[in-house]
């Protein structure tokens, strides 16, 4: 393979290596939460603040285009932070459909109106986005963000783990504890506005729940699973980018769907694993889980 290709890949593939570390995190909180695709539908609302920022004149990319794609996932982790209340009536995975459609419908709404006439591409754009045009400024800009939203989580992460892991607990009905909902909703925010304008929805989603799938199916403490999804997902990123050269592919499409085998041989392993009695009970995970 042309090294001058290969380290043309090298900027997107170190892109990529900075959200898998920050969204394998929230995955696990994520899966522990039950709310699945709160990430699709975070994605698709950032997206949706980049096109009506578009339709008013603003390149994406710009400062303008971020404020408005992050006001509008601001909006829509308020509405997650608050429908967690409601979800001994209604489970909470509805409202995140429902806004997951809504936002898909408006964004093609709002495309349909502008007068670009690439509305095919901006739809494109917004599934798989465009990891070969990163720079490495954009990358640095990233890192730091995740950064500090990681510093945040980790300096309170007694609260964000209590929320997420024992979301029954008396002390988790309380209004502070809707407040640090509302805080990791709105952090979860910042991270989702910063890697759809990089990586698209698809692959943001990808990041998020497979690194975080393949880690429970093999890990029962909270530090394992982290450490753990962290490799898978370098790993197979790395394997997915080195496939779309090879074979002439859409980067962030090569990818997606290298983390979709890589879980289907690891769901196998899985069941060959547990037939032959290896591994730990998963019934062990509830119990080892909760006291990180």
């Amino acid at each position: 393979m042309n090294q001058l290709l290969l380290q043309f890949m090298l900027v997107p593939f170190l892109a990529c290596i900075v959200l898998v570390l920050i969204h394998s995190y929230l995955g696990i909180h994520v899966l522990a939460r039950g709310v699945i695709f709160v990430d699709i539908a975070l994605a698709q609302i950032a997206a949706l603040g980049t096109t009506v920022a578009l339709l008013a004149g603003y390149e994406s990319g710009t400062v303008a285009a971020y404020v408005c794609s992050l006001a509008f996932t601001f909006v829509g982790a308020a509405v997650f932070a608050l429908s967690r209340s409601l979800r001994e009536r209604v489970p909470q995975e509805a409202f995140i459909g429902i806004t997951y459609a809504v936002a898909s419908a408006a964004a093609i709404l709002v495309i349909d109106k502008s007068e670009s006439g690439h509305g095919a591409e901006q739809i494109r754009a917004i599934l798989v986005g465009d990891l070969l045009t990163v720079t490495p400024q954009h990358v640095a800009v990233t890192a730091g963000i995740y950064a500090v939203v990681g510093a945040f989580h980790y300096a309170f992460r007694k609260r964000f783990l209590a929320i997420s892991f024992e979301p029954d607990a008396p002390e988790q009905q309380t209004r502070a504890a809707m407040f640090w909902d509302l805080a990791f909703y709105m952090s979860f925010g910042f991270v989702i506005t910063s890697s759809v304008q990089i990586a698209g929805v698809l692959l943001v989603f990808s990041f998020l729940i497979v690194p975080a799938v393949f880690a429970a199916m093999f890990a029962n403490h909270l530090r394992a699973r982290l450490l753990l999804s962290w490799a898978f997902g370098m790993f197979v990123t790395g394997a997915g980018m080195l496939g779309s050269l090879q074979f002439n592919l859409p980067t962030g499409a090569a990818v997606v769907v290298g983390f979709g085998i890589a879980l289907v041989l690891a769901a196998i392993a899985r069941a060959v694993m547990t037939k032959m009695g290896i591994g730990s009970d998963p019934s062990a995970l509830s119990s080892t889980i909760r006291h990180p």
